[in-house]
């Protein structure tokens, strides 16, 4: 069975995609860039390439802000966003038609509803609370790029009028500025792989972080959460995704993606080069490399004939921890 660095290293020469374009510091990332970790149940984090580059998150970032808004809204945050995928771009301009809502959480219409339904009673004070969230979530500090938020909302023209469009049905309580500059710091939060994946794992092992040991949320909100990243997580390509891949996961533009495989593993892979749909292209080659190799497809067969083994055994001499 290959380790985690030989499944990297066959897929290096991997081209196809294009690097995304829509602010200066994402326009700027080495297409080179190809980092991946995965996080064990023991708390064990393997890193490969360059899994300890940091990135902004930017929307991976959304099923921890669906998994804050839920905890801090005791699940009320089910009432105010929708779970139902789209098919459509993950920045349309569009709420359920009988509700006002957005679709789902991992759009972003979604996530700027949830980054504002976390605790605080101030713009400052959720992004406090983000911080605190997503930090417990990798088991590490995070802080996010003052001038890639700044870029995020002065370029964020459909994120400004979707906050206009939710405010007018009356479904988003702060002002569009405030609700838009809390969303823009929260995907400007900076990530490697290594920590990315642990995020993925700590909702995996429903909500527990393994390096840690910290509940960081309920085993109900975790499930919640993986549940809609399995339908909503890769956008339009979810269906696709999961055929292929089987593992709940969320992508991004900076070509970062985290994945739970739940009761298994969290993992991430960063390579900024995306498809037309936004995924990485790597990134996606990978998961799915791992799926395969380890028997984490969702829906896959796992009888005595597969072969298939534990993902511990990815476990290589570049193994390190936390």
């Amino acid at each position: 069975m290959r380790s985690l660095d030989d499944l990297r290293a066959s897929l290096v020469s991997t081209r196809g995609g294009a690097v995304d374009d829509s602010i200066p510091q994402l326009a700027e990332a080495d297409p080179e860039l190809f980092g991946a970790a995965l996080a064990h149940p023991d708390g064990e984090v393997v890193a490969s390439g360059d899994a300890r580059h940091p990135v902004s998150i930017q929307s991976a970032v959304k099923p921890f802000l669906f998994a804050l808004a839920l905890a801090d809204t005791d699940g009320e945050a089910l009432d105010r966003v929708g779970i139902e995928p789209t098919g459509e771009a993950f920045d349309s301009i569009k709420l359920e038609s009988d509700t006002g809502r957005p679709p789902n959480p991992m759009v972003n219409a979604g996530a700027l509803l949830t980054a504002n339904l976390v605790s605080g009673d101030s713009g400052e004070a959720r992004t406090r609370r983000i911080l605190a969230g997503l930090s417990a979530f990798a088991g590490t500090d995070l802080d996010y790029d003052r001038e890639i938020s700044e870029c995020e909302q002065l370029h964020g023209d459909r994120n400004h009028a979707l906050a206009h469009l939710m405010r007018s049905e009356g479904t988003l309580d702060e002002t569009a500025d405030e609700a838009v500059a809390v969303y823009a710091r929260a995907c400007s939060v900076m990530v490697d792989a290594a920590a990315l994946a642990v995020m993925g794992a700590t909702l995996a092992f429903g909500g527990r972080n393994p390096v840690t040991g910290e509940r960081v949320v309920s085993a109900a909100v975790a499930r919640d959460v993986v549940s809609v990243m399995a339908t909503c997580g890769v956008y339009d390509g979810s269906g696709r995704w999961m055929r292929s891949v089987g593992v709940p996961a969320k992508s991004s533009v900076s070509g970062a993606i985290v994945l739970s495989a739940p009761n298994r593993l969290g993992a991430a892979v960063i390579s900024p080069p995306l498809d037309e749909l936004g995924t990485s292209v790597r990134g996606e080659a990978l998961s799915r490399a791992l799926s395969e190799e380890h028997g984490l497809h969702a829906f896959g067969y796992r009888g005595s004939s597969t072969g298939a083994s534990s993902p511990r055994s990815t476990t290589s001499a570049t193994a390190s921890t936390l």
